[in-house]
């Protein structure tokens, strides 16, 4: 059984599925990158604790074994950063306004000032925050 819709409905309802369809979108991506951070740093560390743990149990594992293996998880630390561009603009553009060999040609370059009064807590607002906590 279906109920004819009034003409003002389908515009609210297709706005709405387009909402849902952008967000779903955004869940999956939010998703993926998920599941790849955390797939890569199974593979990176697991095989490091499994040996570690063998190794305090038995004392069987060769020290250049474990060696790559605590390398191997180093290595997951030095893929995240490359990782997170992949899939996230806004770290894509926090990277390219910070690093030089990543900002475009005729992007200003932030001074050091700027960068330090962004990331202290002494400042107009200062204060006023300080209040609110308490």
């Amino acid at each position: 059984l279906q109920v004819p819709c009034a003409p003002s409905q389908p515009a609210a309802g297709s706005e709405s599925r387009r909402f849902a369809n952008k967000h779903s979108k955004k869940a999956l991506k939010a998703s993926l990158t998920l599941g790849i951070l955390l797939g890569m740093f199974f593979v990176a560390w697991l095989p490091f604790f499994i040996t570690n743990v063998t190794q305090a149990v038995c004392g069987c594992v060769p020290a250049g074994f474990f060696d790559v293996l605590t390398w191997l998880g180093y290595c997951n630390s030095t893929m995240n950063p490359i990782i997170y561009p992949l899939f996230m603009r806004d770290f894509k553009r926090a990277m390219g306004k910070y690093l030089p060999c990543c900002r475009r040609s005729g992007e200003p370059r932030p001074s050091a000032i700027s960068l330090s009064m962004r990331n202290s807590n002494s400042g107009p607002h200062a204060a006023t925050s300080l209040k609110n906590v308490l």
